[in-house]
């Protein structure tokens, strides 16, 4: 992909960025074994990402939005307690759990040095569903300098709504077509692209822990396709 006319690099950063599988079956497993529980952690893990998920997606469509992605995961892990007989866990644990460790998730190891050669280049954008509160600490923990955090929190309009992609773009004060839309989904590649933007699928094929990621392809539309961040820095010229 050329550089021509592309002055922005917008990262998906919940699932490209962070490794949220692993940091949230870790807690949980460490939860229940507290209380001397044995559950498939794995799953129980993936459950509450998609139920996350589900509640912060379009979020904001119909009726102004009133939920954070914090708001989504506390609402997400209640339901999940619930349905896995998990009552037993005190509501310290489950702050613990939709907040602490969340805030508190570390990168994929090829992510931070690649940002910095990314930076030196283009300029590099959290743009994300998570709350500015969740960019600010990760970004804290794993020595992450962002150009900017763009969260649909301040938009009002939750990806995959072509509002947010938008206001991403107004926001940075360039076209559509001068940002690259950088994530491991192709939801939100497309969302983007049908907006205007340039694309570039990262493979994580770990997103999901053994599971694997519920759509690991990408699609034959996008711009640049790479296995790894240092292989998106190098097609980059970074």
């Amino acid at each position: 992909m050329s550089l021509n006319n592309v002055k922005a690099l917008c990262f998906d950063t919940g699932g490209t960025i962070l490794d949220w599988h692993t940091g949230m079956r870790t807690a949980l497993a460490a939860t229940g074994a507290r209380h001397g529980l044995s559950r498939n952690w794995a799953a129980i893990a993936n459950d509450f990402r998609r139920r996350s998920l589900k509640l912060i997606l379009n979020h904001g469509e119909h009726a102004p939005a009133t939920l954070t992605f914090d708001d989504a995961h506390r609402d997400a892990l209640d339901q999940v307690i619930a349905d896995n007989r998990l009552d037993v866990f005190t509501e310290q644990e489950r702050r613990m759990l939709w907040w602490d460790t969340i805030h508190g998730l570390t990168c994929w190891p090829d992510f931070p040095g690649s940002l910095a050669r990314l930076r030196a280049k283009i300029m590099c954008v959290s743009f994300t569903l998570l709350s500015f509160r969740i960019i600010i600490d990760t970004g804290r923990k794993n020595g992450l300098s962002w150009d900017a955090v763009i969260s649909c929190e301040a938009i009002g309009k939750y990806k995959v709504l072509p509002e947010a992609y938008r206001t991403c773009a107004r926001f940075l004060q360039l076209d559509p077509g001068e940002c690259c839309m950088v994530a491991c989904h192709n939801f939100d590649l497309n969302a983007a692209k049908a907006c205007g933007y340039r694309t570039a699928f990262v493979r994580r094929p770990d997103e999901w822990g053994p599971e694997g990621p519920p759509d690991p392809e990408p699609g034959p539309h996008h711009d640049i396709v790479v296995a790894s961040f240092p292989e998106l820095a190098e097609r980059l010229g970074a």
